[in-house]
């Protein structure tokens, strides 16, 4: 049974797999998303027993290019970015002048001058905005959030139900690193960041 929500509201490249599956919808910062399918406890065993999917398609993603890329991101958030390999992740914060917090985020470091920032989704037009009034010569900063879909597959046969559908050995995607590849035919960062 689905709730009624605003028309308005956004949605993720799988919502209609969503609304076949009997999901319950809500309103999330003006995305329409699936709540629960069957019951809260039901699923909440099935994923740690088993495997549960979560769409998370409306977090948002920003990538930060450039030879200031690097010293951009150091100024901004408390984490030594330049310690961040090509391949790894970090989870920081996006910080003021004062050092307080306006969210929270993860750092891919997809190149040596190249980044990838993923948002919460109630803070991306606020985030985007404190970055662009705040960016350096030779920062190429890019709000790509409607070109990505992202899932989080989690539980204990996750990596072996993924094995399924990627040819990538993910034994080796270390916690907090991320690869390239392809899954179920479509191109992908796969990565393990689960906290």
């Amino acid at each position: 049974m689905r709730e009624s929500t605003n028309h308005q509201a956004r949605r993720t490249p799988l919502y209609d797999q969503h609304v076949e599956a009997g999901a319950k919808l809500i309103e999330f910062s003006g995305w329409e998303l699936p709540v629960r399918y069957s019951g809260v406890v039901e699923e909440h065993r099935a994923v740690r027993e088993r495997l549960g999917l979560f769409d998370v398609s409306h977090m948002g993603e920003f990538r930060v290019a450039g030879p200031g890329a690097e010293s951009f991101l150091q100024g901004l958030t408390p984490n030594d970015v330049s310690a961040l390999q090509v391949g790894r992740i970090h989870y920081t914060g996006l910080l003021t002048e004062r050092g307080t917090y306006l969210d929270d985020l993860l750092v891919y470091r997809l190149g040596n001058q190249e980044f990838m920032l993923v948002v919460n989704a109630a803070n991306i037009e606020k985030n985007f905005a404190w970055l662009k009034a705040h960016s350096i010569e030779g920062v190429e900063l890019t709000d790509e959030s409607n070109s990505f879909a992202l899932l989080a597959l989690q539980g204990p046969r996750a990596q072996e139900v993924l094995a399924e559908l990627t040819g990538c050995d993910l034994s080796q995607v270390r916690y907090y690193g991320f690869v390239r590849d392809e899954v179920a035919g479509v191109p992908a960062l796969i990565s393990r960041t689960g906290y």
